[in-house]
């Protein structure tokens, strides 16, 4: 069982100065942003480069990645944006192969426009998402799709669009405290969290109260979410992977009390 944190809201100004952060307070991976190794903006950038110097460094440290998080939108029809979204995809995945890890923290998509009606975002992402699965399957990588932001908030939608999906290959990201951010009451969350663990390819264990413009961010065990729950959902289900902190709180020592708790509670649950 290994422990984990995110490249966001963490001490460190620069990638350098996080893992140095993560390797001194006793973390023993941590999930990279694409922005770490890819700056995108730079036509001259050489992002497969600066992913196997990251890899060095970090293994340097004592450190591993488990994830990187990619954040790709697939919440579009156009079909030469789909084409650039699934190739820019194919290429998140074999630099999360240079950094060492299998895994890519995938976003479902951001706001569509009025044309695309809700009923349509399942069968709009997994288009994308389809699209993927041959070079996955060739590269032994997985997608886990993140209940982030106002659309892929809500479980019913994530399992209905890797039900469309139909591969192992693509799964579930299961942030604890997003659905609560979203609105969904905390008996919702907890079903939430039965279903997501049972394809869950990637872990945010985070805390806090309220939702949207009331949310606060909490270190682990601060906040109202039933974290004991969703511990057990994933353990029950085989979770493999790292289990990772995202702390959204103000203090400068939240993650290194995130840790304490998930080494005093995870095991033990």
């Amino acid at each position: 069982m290994k422990f984990g944190l995110i490249h966001y809201n963490a001490p460190g100004a620069t990638l350098e100065e996080f893992i140095n952060y993560a390797a001194d307070t006793g973390f023993d991976g941590v999930e990279l942003q694409i922005g770490d190794v890819w700056d995108e903006k730079d036509p001259g950038a050489n992002p497969e480069r600066k992913a196997e110097a990251a890899r060095a460094m970090i293994e340097g440290k004592g450190l591993f990645v488990g994830a990187l998080a990619a954040g790709n939108n697939f919440l579009v029809t156009d079909p030469e944006v789909v084409k650039a979204q699934v190739a820019r995809m194919e290429r998140c995945a074999k630099l999360a192969l240079l950094l060492g890890a299998n895994v890519i923290r995938s976003e479902g998509g951001w706001a569509a426009d009025d044309s695309l009606p809700k009923e349509r975002y399942a069968l709009t992402m997994a288009n994308c998402f389809r699209r993927c699965v041959p070079f996955l399957e060739e590269l032994g990588v997985t997608l886990g799709v993140d209940n982030h932001g106002v659309v892929t908030n809500d479980a019913d939608l994530q399992m209905a669009t890797l039900g469309l999906v139909g591969s192992k290959f693509v799964g579930t990201t299961m942030d604890t405290m997003n659905y609560r951010w979203m609105g969904w009451d905390l008996p919702t969350c907890n079903r939430f969290y039965e279903m997501s663990s049972m394809r869950c390819m990637h872990l945010h264990l985070k805390d806090g109260t309220g939702s949207r413009g009331e949310y606060k961010g909490c270190e682990l065990g601060a906040g109202e979410i039933d974290l004991a729950h969703a511990v057990r959902c994933l353990k029950a289900n085989g979770y493999q992977g790292l289990w990772c902190a995202e702390y959204e709180g103000r203090d400068a020592d939240g993650y290194t009390r995130c840790l304490k708790w998930m080494k005093a509670n995870v095991p033990g649950l």
